[in-house]
């Protein structure tokens, strides 16, 4: 007998799991797109996203995933041949790198695997070596979704700096943005993407560039850009459809605009503290698990875990029968493994994601924990019990 009757939780990270409240703001008829409520909403959006990562450069939007935005950061900023360094630690820096180098671009990468953060000190050698400064940028996630790693954006640009290296600093914050703490201007991002189906919360469609100084003086030196991804008309448009080079996407712009709404009321550092408190309980709970088992946290070190989504590991257990197991049962469907593919994780099978991110309380973090210690029961993964409760002294501690 299956008991997955009723509504399904996507524990997934992203699509993330989408307010009724944007649901609803996207129910609706399609506007005028050329006059009227649709062009504030959308001035009011890309304001209210630059307060969010503390920018005062413009931002731009595109009607386009992750992806997206990572083609249009390398059609204005570079050209053929020019020469960047890309950070991976995990799947999505190499995919950004991997990218850059079909649209003809000389790539370095510095490949950290998996299991860890940056090593800030291979990265100034690298730096230091290029003593011409060739390398035109440095490109890194903030959180990469395969791995759950944080990287420490402020540290990255500190390393630039302290060997007076010209490169600039790409942010890709699609993952974390509206989890994880960004500062652009603080910490000297020249630019940042993002995109709108995670912690923004509203379905995949939306991809957004911040743009630093230095990044928008770049911009103007390259004379040949997909006339897509160009965003210098984008910046100043004399019409409003050149914000979208075409029909603006009516229905995304209002589910985004209610989603900012629910992130403004309830406060920009709430945010984060809320995703701190939800993501502590996930931990512990899996360091509970794994005081009898082999379940484990990915990364090692809590301050280099996203407060977005959590990589589990269990080497030598098949975490997909668990996760099969959940989804045909109780309704839970988890993230599977993206990359982990060396026998010790058994090609993937040993690897699963926790995502905690975006429209998420108490409630629904408790019912995933104590449904997944169910999971783990049935299929019969060695752990210690108590995971549930441990995560539940968590939040009841956060909470006093």
């Amino acid at each position: 007998m299956r008991l997955s009757q009723g509504r399904i939780h996507r524990a997934t990270p992203g699509p993330s799991i989408i307010p009724d409240k944007v649901l609803r703001a996207m129910n609706r008829a399609a506007p005028n797109i050329y006059d009227g409520e649709i062009i504030d909403i959308t001035e009011s959006i890309l304001s209210d996203l630059a307060d969010f990562a503390k920018a005062s450069g413009p931002v731009i939007i595109y009607v386009a995933n992750g992806h997206g935005a990572w083609e249009a950061s390398i059609s204005n900023l570079f050209k053929k041949d020019d020469l960047i360094l890309v950070i991976s630690t995990g799947e999505f820096g190499t995919g950004w790198a991997n990218l850059a180098k079909k649209m003809g671009l000389s790539v370095k990468v510095l490949d950290f695997g998996y299991e860890s953060t940056v090593d800030l000190d291979k990265l100034e050698e690298v730096l230091r070596k290029d003593k011409s400064h060739k390398i035109q940028a440095v490109l890194t996630v903030q959180t990469d979704t395969a791995s759950s790693v944080l990287n420490d954006v402020k540290k990255i640009k500190e390393t630039i700096e302290v060997v007076n290296h010209t490169a600039l600093l790409l942010v890709d914050s699609i993952a974390c943005f509206g989890c994880d703490r960004f500062e652009m201007d603080k910490w000297g991002v020249d630019l940042m993407i993002t995109a709108s189906q995670k912690g923004l919360m509203t379905p995949p469609g939306l991809s957004y560039c911040f743009i630093g100084e230095k990044s928008l003086e770049r911009s103007l030196k390259i004379d040949k850009k997909s006339p897509y991804w160009d965003w210098l008309p984008r910046l100043n448009p004399e019409v409003f459809y050149e914000r979208f080079f075409g029909t603006v996407p009516t229905h995304h712009i209002f589910g985004q605009r209610a989603a900012l709404d629910m992130l403004l009321r309830e406060g920009r550092e709430n945010v984060f503290k809320r995703h701190r408190v939800l993501a502590e309980a996930v931990w512990k709970a899996v360091d509970q698990w794994g005081q009898s088992g082999p379940l484990a946290c990915n990364i090692a070190q809590k301050k280099y875990r996203s407060n977005a989504v959590t990589t589990i590991t269990a080497p030598g257990w098949d975490l997909n029968a668990l996760c099969e197991w959940l989804k045909l049962n109780t309704g839970l469907e988890l993230g599977v493994s993206l990359g982990f593919k060396s026998s010790k994780y058994m090609n993937g099978k040993s690897v699963c994601r926790i995502a905690h991110m975006g429209h998420l309380n108490p409630f629904m973090i408790l019912g995933i924990i104590s449904t997944i210690e169910t999971g783990l029961i049935a299929c019969g993964i060695p752990h210690k019990a108590g995971g549930a409760r441990s995560a539940a002294e968590s939040i009841a501690k956060a909470s006093n």
